[in-house]
């Protein structure tokens, strides 16, 4: 059983510390959208979807208990909480959707209102906003579902698989999207065994996907990054699977560093390589993925684990934390809405509009 990641109540956002697991279970409370981006950008939480719930949570803390006098202020408002939510995360483009719905309650409300505001109209908005919050989170549990349906599809009985970084339950909240369709796989007799890449330099596969796949049963093992093409060669391996962060029209996905070199390494052995993410990680106004914006994070998550300095100091160091991996090299990418293969931009295009 995978513990909650996220719970909205009236005293604050309730959120699974994932920077403790496996070592411990505890959660945090976020009081304000302030201490709601802080944990997104400092990975107490993670995973696309589950990062857009958050923001749409965030959007809730700001306005609970919030009134103004005018339309202007709330505006005014809005956009300043808008600003410190979007730079969380860059790349993930579930927050932007996210901050979109919002933005468009908001100018909803601002429509159907005189500039003169008054208490009554600010907790009405509030529960316009907490109302989409939950929805956001209704379609996260329900598509997360739909794409283990879709995605198990592609697989034959007993596969081996190679999955990475963590796109189980807890980057979502669902089942989850890449892991979700091993989870669903094992269950139906689509998958016997999953290796988990440990995802360097963050640990995501070591700390939480290998233990999502411990507690759910599900026969595997961990392998460091640099062991995967080896496994590829000498193991019978039928599908690596994983998530995105963001894609572009044409399908270029962009997913935690180490994504691109799996595909090529995948692409070399025939192996199948399969993206699966909801439609909302869809950004179409990008036509491919060099628009996409890698974010660069700490250094010290590269020389450092749990506070352990493993490089020599005073060294210069490199954080990409995302990489793009082109069409040509994704097999299908699985979404709610079904399948798209082959991966380009008019099958993407088509299968959005469904």
């Amino acid at each position: 059983m995978i513990p909650p990641r996220l719970k909205y109540t009236q005293k604050g956002l309730w959120i699974l510390d994932q920077r403790l697991i496996p070592w411990s279970i505890k959660k945090i409370k976020a009081e304000t959208y302030v201490q709601a981006a802080a944990a997104i950008k400092d990975m107490v939480l993670r995973g696309a979807p589950l990062i857009g719930c958050a923001a749409a949570y965030a959007y809730a803390l700001a306005f609970k208990e919030k009134f103004f006098s005018s339309k202007s202020q709330i505006r005014n408002y809005f956009l300043k909480v808008e600003k410190t939510i979007n730079s969380s995360r860059p790349t993930a483009v579930a927050l932007f959707a996210s901050s979109n719905r919002m933005k468009k309650i908001l100018e909803s409300f601002l429509s159907d209102h005189k500039e003169k505001i008054g208490p009554l109209d600010c907790l009405n908005l509030y529960k316009e906003i907490l109302k989409e919050a939950l929805k956001i989170e209704k379609e996260d549990i329900d598509s997360t579902l739909a794409m283990a349906e879709n995605g198990i599809k592609l697989l034959k009985k007993n596969s081996r698989v190679i999955t990475y970084c963590n796109t189980g339950a807890l980057a979502t909240m669902g089942i989850g999207t890449a892991l979700g369709v091993i989870t669903k796989g094992y269950e139906k007799g689509k998958i016997s065994f999953a290796y988990s890449c440990e995802t360097r330099p963050y640990l995501q596969g070591t700390r939480l996907t290998i233990w999502e796949l411990q507690r759910n049963k599900i026969p595997s093992a961990l392998i460091t990054d640099n062991m995967a093409a080896h496994i590829m060669k000498t193991e019978k391996i039928d599908a690596v699977i994983i998530g995105a962060d963001r894609i572009a029209a044409n399908g270029d996905t962009a997913n935690k560093i180490g994504s691109y070199q799996l595909a090529i390494a995948a692409k070399y052995h025939n192996i199948p390589f399969y993206v699966v993410a909801p439609c909302a990680t869809f950004d179409l106004s990008l036509k491919n993925g060099d628009g996409i914006k890698i974010e660069e994070r700490s250094e010290s998550e590269v020389t450092n684990i749990r506070g352990l300095r493993l490089a020599p100091k005073s060294i210069r160091v490199r954080h990409p934390a995302f990489d793009v991996t082109p069409n040509s090299l994704i097999s299908a990418i699985v979404t709610e809405k079904g399948i798209i293969n082959p991966v380009n931009t008019k099958n993407v295009l088509q299968a959005l509009s469904i």
